[in-house]
């Protein structure tokens, strides 16, 4: 079972990381993230916690990252990733997505 992962920052900054492994997506906040008295959850459902977030698919935060409608058809044909592919649209489209979130491919994790 071939596992992708995706590195998750708010403002720039690594928060956590978000990892596929079949059907299972777990979304994790970094420890340092947890440690700064400045740090903000991702979104409200994904409250600031060390232990994992565990989902069938995409938590639906991060599934509403994805474009929709005729937008999801030109990124899909355009990188050629399949629409059904939503972990895959999500490191190909999001590391500039509406919003303070940013998904990264973790092979591209720069400081």
């Amino acid at each position: 079972m071939k596992e992708r992962a995706g590195i998750v920052r708010i403002d720039g900054r690594r928060a956590g990381t978000l990892t596929e492994s079949g059907r299972e997506v777990v979304f994790q906040y970094d420890d340092a993230w947890l440690a700064d008295a400045a740090a903000t959850p991702v979104a409200l459902t994904l409250p600031l916690r060390a232990e994992p977030y565990v989902a069938d698919g995409l938590h639906p935060f991060f599934q509403n990252l994805l474009p929709e409608g005729w937008l999801l058809e030109l990124a899909a044909l355009k990188l050629k990733v399949s629409k059904d592919d939503a972990f895959g649209l999500l490191l190909a489209t999001c590391a500039d997505c509406v919003g303070d979130v940013e998904i990264l491919p973790a092979a591209d994790d720069t400081p």
